[in-house]
Order: C-alpha cells, then structure tokens, then sequence
C-alpha cells in the first residue's frame, strides 16, 4: 500500500501547496469533518439569539418556549462531540500518509538525518492545521462576520463600531506575518541542526543554541501578547460605547440586552483568536518554503 502511494507522489514546496495537495488527497475524510464544524458554528451563531428569546419566555412565564434554548444546547454539544469523534481517527491517518512520503523527499533532495528528523516533525503542523487550526479559523471567521451581522441587525451603531475596529486590525496584517515569518525561519533553521549538535556539540554550544531558541520564541509570544493587548483595548472601548449607547437610548427589553453583550463578546472572543492564528499563518507558510512533502 505504501510503495502504491508513495510511486505516486512527487516533490512539492510551498504551504498552500502541500495544504491544497492534503486537501484533495483527503477529500472525503476533510469534508464530513468541516461540515461538521459548520454545522457547529450556525448553532453557535444562534446561541445568543435563543437565550433572548428564552429570557424574554422567562420573564413572560412561557416555560415551553424557554425550553428551546436547552434543546438548542444540546444540539450543539451533540454536533461537537460528534466532530471531536472524527478528528482524531480522521487526522492520525493523514500523517501517517504524509511522514513516510516527506522522509522519501528529503532523501532525495540528500538531506542530513537530522535535518530529515527535523522537518518530518515540523511537516506534522500541516496535519495540525486541518486539526485545530482551519475549525479555529472557521469558527473565528463565522463568528465575527455572524456577530457584526447580527449586532447590525439589532443594535446598529454597535455593529459599525465593531466593522471599523475589524478594518483598523485588518490593515497591520502584512506587517505582523511578515516579521513572525522572519522569526520562524531564524527558529526552524536551528531546529533543523539540533539533532546533530545533541550528538557532537560542546556545553558551551548547546547553551547558546538552546539560549538562542529561547530568545525567538520569547520574541514571538511577546508579539502574540502584543497583539491580545491591543484586542483588548478595542474590545473595552466597544464595550463601553455599546453599554453607553444602550442606557442613553433606553432599553427595557431584558433579552435584547443580553444578545447585544453576547454577540460583542463573540467578535470579542473570536478577535481575540486572530495572534495566534496568525502566527500560526507566519509558521506554515516558513515551514512550506524548506519541506518537501513529496505530494503530488
């Protein structure tokens, strides 16, 4: 089976291209699981809305209609659990189709064995993004287009603050991914040679090899922090613009309230993904340039 696939795959470089290539190698599997997360993000979407509702049926005395909510509850933490199912069976055999073919590459090209160990580990974040990655980036994408939509919807002026504060984030995104890829490659570089100098190198040079490593990722999580920061800031002051605006303009409505706060703490929260994602972006796309995964 193996010498079958492997006969069949030839070199390929470049992040999207290896994750279009796992794309369609995986097709079917990939589908079921993203519909999957889809299907999870519409419930999720809805979540806010239906505590409205149920609230309002509170407050009403209408006990049947209240109870939706938790029929909607459950439907959601049925459809997780259901993809949380699929995911493991689904991705550990994606890598264990994509190692062998990334070792057979990386012999041909005459790589080092360290240099082989090396990026047959770091080929596993290609796996990782169909993983944890792409239903993260979906689930952030729907949440914050699905949020400012409904914010729009019902509070209007709530839901154009949050669209120009996803603008002002939206043109520093050039800048931030390049340096993180800067970065990556200065930290995969060395990754690449640790394997030899665990074998032959002195103390002295370990220490600056793993003060080295140390270094870069500090610089990147200190960018991340950055990032988390300045979300921070502007979900504060859309925050405490929507609350002003709200109590100026007078709202009695108790569910109202409560899907306004909720659907801000949504694009809030999913905001809130867009460091690491990025950074994770910044990883891969370094990642593509040295790995040849031998995909066809």
């Amino acid at each position: 089976m193996h010498t079958t696939q492997t006969a069949e795959l030839k070199p390929s470089r470049g992040a999207m291209n290896t994750l279009k290539k796992l794309a369609k190698l995986h097709s079917k599997k990939l589908v079921i699981t993203l519909m999957l997360v889809v299907a999870e993000n519409i419930i999720y979407l809805l979540y806010p809305l239906m505590a409205g509702f149920a609230i309002n049926a509170i407050i009403k005395g209408q006990p049947l209609h209240a109870l939706l909510y938790a029929l909607v509850v459950f439907v959601m933490w049925a459809i997780g659990a259901a993809r949380r199912s699929m995911d493991t069976r689904t991705f550990a055999r994606i890598y264990a189709g994509l190692a062998v073919p990334v070792i057979l590459a990386q012999r041909e090209d005459d790589h080092s064995h360290s240099t082989i160990a090396a990026r047959v580990t770091l080929s596993r974040e290609f796996v990782n993004f169909f993983e944890t990655h792409l239903p993260l980036l979906i689930t952030s994408v729907a949440s914050i287009i699905g949020a400012v939509i409904m914010l729009l919807t019902i509070e209007f002026w709530a839901g154009v603050a949050c669209l120009g504060v996803l603008i002002f984030f939206v043109m520093f995104l050039p800048s931030y991914t390049r340096k993180n890829e800067m970065l990556y490659e200065k930290l995969n570089d060395r990754l690449e040679k640790e394997v030899g100098f665990v074998g032959t190198a002195s103390e002295n040079t370990l220490n600056k090899h793993y003060n080295f490593l140390a270094r870069v990722r500090i610089r990147l999580s200190d960018r991340e922090a950055y990032g988390y920061l300045s979300i921070g800031i502007a979900a504060a002051f859309l925050f405490a613009m929507t609350i002003w605006l709200m109590t100026v303009k007078g709202v009695g409505n108790a569910g109202h309230i409560y899907s306004v706060m909720t659907y801000m703490w949504m694009f809030a929260m999913s905001l809130d993904d867009g460091p690491s994602l990025l950074e994770k972006y910044s990883q891969l796309k370094e990642i593509g340039k040295r790995v040849n995964t031998g995909l066809v």
